[in-house]
């Protein structure tokens, strides 16, 4: 004869607290956690796609599609000496994918080589930029994913949902992950190693390597990762030190920590090499630009660089390229150099402003709260020096220069939640909400996003030049308008980009090659070229009338 055995009914004990409520809430925030990680990541994905598909090349792109495409089918070292190959390598699978016809025989410059891709051999450009663009979106996306998992470690799950929200509304990650340019990709690199050198602290054998590895995709990716290479190596010092606690021997210790330096340094140099020979396993260098010469402290740093010929000529540019002076523009001034206080400037134009609260609150509860001040100095010390070099730079550009911020600070940001202030939680939500509003708000057009501050993305020429805003992006929108607005108008075209106005339909005239007088009709001008306008440009755009706007950095004025 069978029988069914009764499980016991579990009841809290009289004046026990009933811990079930607790346990069921506690479960359904594990099951919510992942959906709402996949709402942020998806709502991110379709942005950038966005994006992606609707602008035109923006004007660094055609020179790293071009790259690509000649890596795969010429398996050569020649074009864009002043990045290493790793990122181009990347956009080379979506390049890969879309197969353009590449004509071998082609002898010119990098630049012309990236247009003659697009616009000159049979190939679709709107087809291959996105092709070239989705695997750059595909790496922002997994970024995120470091960026909750850091910050989960930090604060918890909650803490880990605020620093992904930060990032995935971000609109300078958004607009620059959309892009097939190599800014997002090496600051996510940085930021993964640092997030495995933490985790090192623990299990050394298993991420210190996994950290070198990332350290080296960055350096392979671009070269002012080198700013942070020895901040690094400092901190697989201290994580190594820190796993080896149980040791009673200092020595031991000493030598565990330098031992794990030059580890991450032997193999971050080691992925550099190898993403030279992924191209060319010969290492055949055939550069077909100028490469200058570099002497004192920088030209021997440049020879005690443990780096292909490539990578060190590469560098010789940069530094060629910092000694230009360039012209910039802040806040309706022109100058010629480069401002110090430009990149933090900026910054506090083209962020959320909920974001910069919640960064700045972040940092000092990193450093404040005593269980998390441990990871202050792998958060803040690489984000400090990296910031400081960008500062240092000649090149007045744009903070696409910092976007390693909006990924270190968006994981001290989650970790407001470990303060036990009644309040924090809500002003937390609350901040968080105001920057998903904002980052919403100015959808499709991250590029020239500010925040409500500075009166948001219809402004930002007003104050701030070139990638800030206008990169070439919106050649195809001004098609567009011009066929839908002003479609019997004589057209004089001013554009800053890369693109190719008379392939998208816009047949201008170039107003700077004519008597004033000649000028007559619209006169469409990129806003880039609106900031800094002078001579004969200016005194067109003076004696016109501003009527349109395109994308926020084109406008058009009738004469």
């Amino acid at each position: 004869m069978m029988t069914h055995e009764r499980h016991p009914v579990l009841t809290p004990a009289p004046g026990a607290p009933d811990v079930w409520p607790a346990l069921r809430s506690r479960s359904r925030t594990r099951s919510l956690v992942p959906l709402l990680v996949v709402v942020l990541l998806v709502q991110m994905a379709a942005a950038m796609v966005s994006t992606a598909v609707q602008q035109t090349p923006t004007i660094d792109e055609p020179v790293y599609v071009g790259t690509a495409a000649d890596y795969l089918h010429e398996h050569r070292l020649r074009f864009n000496p002043e990045h290493p190959p790793l990122g181009k390598l990347v956009i080379a699978t979506g390049v890969a994918l879309a197969d353009p016809h590449v004509d071998p025989s082609f002898t010119g410059g990098q630049g012309r080589f990236g247009q003659h891709l697009l616009y000159k051999w049979g190939n679709d450009p709107w087809e291959l930029m996105l092709w070239a663009r989705l695997p750059v979106i595909a790496l922002t996306l997994l970024f995120g994913l470091v960026v909750f998992a850091f910050a989960r470690e930090l604060a918890g799950p909650v803490g880990a949902l605020v620093a992904l929200a930060l990032y995935a509304f971000s609109p300078d990650v958004i607009a620059h992950g959309s892009l097939a340019t190599l800014d997002v990709p090496m600051a996510g690199f940085l930021l993964t190693s640092v997030w495995l050198l933490w985790r090192a602290r623990r299990r050394p054998r298993l991420y210190l390597p996994l950290a070198s590895v990332a350290l080296g995709a960055a350096l392979a990716t671009k070269m002012s990762a080198l700013a942070a290479f020895p901040v690094l190596l400092v901190l697989a010092a201290v994580s190594m030190w820190c796993a080896s606690a149980g040791s009673a021997d200092r020595r031991t210790r000493l030598l565990r920590a330098a031992g794990g330096a030059a580890v991450v340094a032997l193999v971050a140099v080691a992925v550099v090499w190898a993403s030279y020979l992924a191209v060319d396993p010969l290492l055949r260098w055939s550069p077909q630009q100028y490469v200058p010469v570099v002497r004192g402290r920088r030209g021997l740093l440049v020879e005690l660089l443990p780096f292909p010929e490539a990578f060190r000529d590469g560098m010789r540019i940069q530094f060629a390229l910092e000694n230009r002076p360039w012209e910039g523009f802040l806040f309706g001034q022109v100058y010629t150099g480069s401002l110090w206080y430009y990149l933090p400037v900026a910054l506090l134009v083209k962020t959320p402003l909920g974001m910069l609260a919640l960064w700045a609150a972040g940092a000092v509860v990193v450093v404040a709260v005593r269980r998390l001040r441990p990871v202050a100095p792998y958060l803040l010390l690489p984000s400090a020096v990296l910031l400081a070099a960008s500062m240092e730079g000649a090149r007045d550009f744009g903070t696409r220069y910092a976007l390693f911020l909006p990924m270190f600070l968006a994981v001290a940001a989650g970790c407001v939640l470990v303060l036990r202030w009644r309040w924090a939680p809500v002003l937390t939500a609350a901040l968080v909400l105001f920057v998903a509003v904002s980052s919403v708000r100015t959808f499709p057009y991250y590029l020239p996003y500010s925040n409500e501050a500075f009166g948001g993305p219809s402004k930002t020429r007003l104050r701030l030049h070139d990638s800030n805003v206008d990169w070439g992006q919106d050649l195809g929108r001004l098609a567009d308008r011009l066929r839908e607005r002003y479609r019997s108008e004589r057209v004089w075209l001013v554009y800053k980009g890369s693109g190719v106005p008379s392939y998208y339909g816009i047949d201008a005239s170039d107003p700077l090659a004519v008597p004033r007088g000649a000028v007559r009709g619209l006169l469409v001008v990129s806003d880039s070229s609106v900031a800094k306008a002078k001579g004969r440009l200016a005194e067109l755009i003076e004696s016109s009338r501003p009527i349109d706007q395109v994308g926020h950095s084109i406008t058009i004025y009738r004469r």
